[in-house]
């Protein structure tokens, strides 16, 4: 394992994810629940600077490794699943969309490890409607996270929107995925 600042930073988003976690399950009346909210939106909004910051970072100082290829994306998906599940449970994100966005991102991971290993992971690389998605389902989370009204604006109607709208982003960016895997694999010889 190299342990340089990227991976270093992707240990760090990680780690908020118990944190991230926790203190909406702190006893009643230690935090007001306002804080709660202000202190949960700040932690998974640096743990999506985090994840921006890693992959700059990897690429300008020259610190990619196959190890932060891996656990990059792994610790994406531990934090959006995190998130997604405690919204549900607060009863502040849909269970159809949640469930949409988190089995989405386990094929199309395992979908990416098994093209990985036919020699064909460029087929199934990221496009434009996955970033889509990504923005809509981030921007989401943190309206959902935050939870109070934003410049007059119920963040809970506005996050369930774009949550909504990240699940139809999800599916479509699943099925150009398992288009491209698709198109990639029909012409291999069986066997």
């Amino acid at each position: 394992m190299t342990l340089n600042l990227p991976n270093i930073l992707t240990w760090l988003r990680i780690g908020l994810i118990p944190l991230f976690v926790a203190i909406f399950y702190l006893p009643d009346g230690w935090v007001p629940k306002h804080q709660i909210n202000l202190i949960a939106t700040a932690l998974f909004g640096l743990a999506a600077v985090t994840d921006w910051l890693d992959g700059y970072l990897a690429r300008r100082l020259s610190q990619t490794s196959a190890f932060g290829a891996f656990l990059d994306p792994v610790a994406d998906k531990l934090m959006v699943a995190a998130a997604l599940l405690v919204l549900v449970d607060l009863d502040r994100a849909g269970i159809a969309a949640s469930l949409i966005i988190i089995g989405r991102e386990i094929a199309i991971s395992a979908l990416r490890e098994w093209m990985a290993r036919e020699g064909k992971s460029g087929s199934v690389a990221v496009s434009f409607i996955g970033k889509l998605k990504t923005t809509f389902q981030m921007s989401a989370i943190l309206l959902l996270l935050y939870h109070d009204s934003l410049l007059g604006l119920s963040a809970q109607w506005l996050g369930r929107w774009l949550l909504d709208l990240a699940a139809v982003l999800t599916l479509w960016s699943m099925l150009h995925y398992l288009r491209m895997a698709w198109v990639a694999m029909k012409d291999r010889p069986a066997g």
